[in-house]
């Protein structure tokens, strides 16, 4: 693939000991062709483009997001049973004006890592990151001839709804995914009012999409949030996570696309990430819009890899 690179070990460092303490102990580099076909394995897979971003007017930056990722990941402890690892299998790269081929590649290699019974983590990069893995996901189920039936939940500020007629960007994704499945089920977890206009509200209640206001999408109201989860859930067979972390508030999330202080907080967050995993319905995640140029002590980096760390270590039925 020409808009593939190997994995580079040297990201993964941290404090050294004899019993794998730390998670870069527990990382195998790996290209996609020596992969092995085992299950409860977890593979991150770096989607470098802000191609999508820079088409729809965001500040570019997000092409270096994970290789941040992975060095705040790296340092973290690990929790892992003695068998379990985490295959680091590289990257996804956008070469000039190639988005799309970027999106086709991705969609690829999560079809690859699926069929390979490992669990794909995608590590952005914009959010077109979403278009190409959905079609990944659903790639590897008509390959298992089972009719997709993937339930999308983002976690973001945005519905990323946006019209594709001048082509694809950060903010069409979900629209090209409406415009080519059916059904389409979309939840949507802390959509702002000041990020989203009408049109794009009109859309989403015209594709059926359910959402959460960031008004509501809060902590207090988490036994409400859990129960809405489980209800859209239950529509579906599969659920494919997008975490946008422009959605949170930049007080814990500066380095994005897109920041904004009225974004929401990791506690309600994990709280929702409690009961998606414990469903046994997630198939694959990622996480979008990790920008370091605007990063503050690392702070943004730091929650992605939490997430991260968090959904490595969930109890899987």
């Amino acid at each position: 693939m020409a808009n593939y690179l190997s994995p580079k070990k040297k990201l993964w460092t941290g404090r050294s000991s004899e019993n794998d303490l730390y998670l870069h102990e527990k990382v195998r580099c790996l290209p996609f062709t020596k992969v092995p076909s085992v299950k409860d394995q977890f593979a991150i897979l770096g989607y470098c483009c802000d191609e999508g971003v820079r088409l729809n007017h965001g500040r570019t930056g997000a092409k270096n997001g994970p290789e941040a990722i992975r060095k705040a990941l790296g340092k973290m402890p690990n929790h892992l049973k003695a068998g379990q690892y985490v295959t680091d299998v590289g990257d996804i790269v956008c070469h000039t004006d190639g988005l799309e081929n970027a999106q086709h590649t991705l969609g690829e290699s999560v079809a690859e890592l699926l069929e390979k019974h490992t669990f794909p983590i995608v590590l952005g990069g914009g959010h077109d990151i979403a278009y190409g893995h959905y079609n990944g996901i659903k790639k590897y189920l008509l390959s298992k001839n089972k009719r997709p039936s993937i339930g999308i939940i983002n976690l973001d500020a945005h519905f990323d709804l946006r019209n594709d007629v001048n082509g694809p960007t950060s903010g069409t994704p979900f629209f090209q995914i409406a415009n080519e499945n059916e059904p389409f089920n979309y939840l949507c977890l802390g959509i702002r009012k000041d990020a989203n206009d009408k049109q794009l509200f009109q859309l989403a209640e015209e594709l059926g999409v359910t959402y959460v206001l960031r008004n509501t999408f809060r902590i207090q109201f988490v036994k409400e949030i859990n129960t809405w989860i489980r209800a859209f859930m239950a529509k579906v067979d599969y659920i494919y996570l997008t975490i946008d972390l422009d959605g949170f508030s930049s007080a814990y999330a500066p380095g994005v696309s897109a920041p904004s202080p009225l974004g929401f907080s990791p506690d309600v967050v994990l709280e929702s990430l409690e009961t998606i995993t414990s469903s046994g319905k997630l198939i694959s995640m990622d996480i979008a819009e990790m920008n370091p140029k605007y990063d503050v002590d690392g702070l943004t980096a730091k929650l992605a890899a939490s997430l991260v760390h968090h959904i490595i270590h969930s109890e899987f039925p």
